[in-house]
């Protein structure tokens, strides 16, 4: 082999690998910006991890995702620092994440209601394109609850009541268009009743009016569970598919004759575009966390279930689930917040 060739191929192998000094400037930059882009996703997270709930601080969401972030943040090995945004029915994390940027460090709660507004109203963000969808955790025990000393004893008792006195009777939920007054909605269209609605931020507000004798109802969580336990309130119905585990006695909506299932799920997302690494390393950190054994006593203490999805299934859920609250609000016939 001629001496020439052997130095064209080594100059050639040279100039691949960035190596050479004929190398192109182009090369060695691209070269460059991989390497940073690798060193950068392997460091990550290199600071604290704020993770947005969107309802105020005391609910049984903010129980939940607390007790996570903490476990997370061991894994981690950088805290997740929980910042509270109620309001707007639960969609302003979505709003805040869907302009941050796409490092990883914002995330939020993504509630049910945020596949819902965009088919009521124009939004700050697009369910479909602006998140990357994270991890899918838990669904709630949601259901109606009234103080120990209401006049009804019992679901029907309460409901002949609402047809003899039309809107009279009042109940709370944690916001307009939110899943707790849309499912209200949906049982009143079905039983021919109607209620007064009041919005709150949160279920801590919720639980505060109904004990404080400012509402006749709370729809409500796991986290009226130390009153009805202490028989200061009591579960009317129940929304799940199944008898609840702590309550066994309680009735489903099922059980009353009104096939409604509604258990709100939610996740963790962020911004759209987020590095596949630094997703990987999220889902993996809150997976973790979600099986630890104090988050498992801490869902059997609210009664939620693990409803866990991988990041690509709960994309995919996520699309489902926006489609479904299109038809819902085309059937329930529902409007924009007042």
């Amino acid at each position: 082999m001629r001496d020439d060739t052997i130095d064209t191929r080594r100059r050639d192998t040279l100039a691949l690998l960035g190596l050479g000094t004929l190398a192109p400037l182009g090369t060695l930059g691209t070269l460059g910006m991989l390497t940073s882009g690798a060193a950068r996703a392997a460091d990550f997270p290199a600071r604290p991890v704020t993770l947005i709930v969107p309802f105020a601080a005391g609910g049984a969401t903010d129980t939940l995702v607390r007790t996570l972030a903490d476990s997370a943040s061991k894994t981690l090995g950088q805290p997740v620092v929980v910042e509270n945004k109620p309001g707007a029915a639960g969609v302003l994390g979505a709003n805040v994440v869907a302009r941050a940027r796409p490092d990883g460090y914002t995330l939020t709660v993504i509630p049910e209601p945020v596949f819902r507004l965009p088919h009521l109203q124009k939004t700050q963000y697009d369910p479909l394109r602006d998140f990357t969808y994270v991890i899918h955790l838990t669904g709630y025990t949601l259901g109606v609850a009234a103080r120990a000393d209401a006049p009804w004893k019992s679901w029907q008792e309460m409901i002949d009541d609402a047809r003899r006195r039309p809107g009279k009777i009042s109940y709370g939920s944690t916001g307009t268009n939110g899943t707790m007054h849309v499912t209200m909605e949906e049982i009143g269209q079905k039983l021919g009743v109607q209620f007064n609605h009041v919005p709150y931020k949160g279920e801590s507000e919720i639980i505060a009016a109904l004990m404080g004798g400012h509402i006749d109802l709370g729809v409500t969580a796991g986290g009226i569970g130390p009153y009805v336990d202490s028989a200061r309130a009591r579960w009317l119905v129940l929304w799940t598919a199944e008898h609840s585990r702590r309550w066994p006695r309680v009735p489903t909506l099922r059980d009353v004759g009104v096939d409604i299932v509604s258990t709100s799920p939610f996740g963790i997302a962020g911004p759209r575009d987020m590095d596949a690494q630094a997703v990987q390393v999220l889902h993996d950190a809150f997976r973790k966390a979600l099986n630890e054994p104090a988050m498992q006593k801490l869902l059997e203490r609210l009664d939620q279930e693990n409803a866990y999805l991988n990041s690509a299934d709960y994309a995919a859920f996520a699309r489902q689930r926006y489609e479904s609250q299109g038809k819902l609000v085309k059937r329930l016939g529902l409007t924009a917040n007042p």
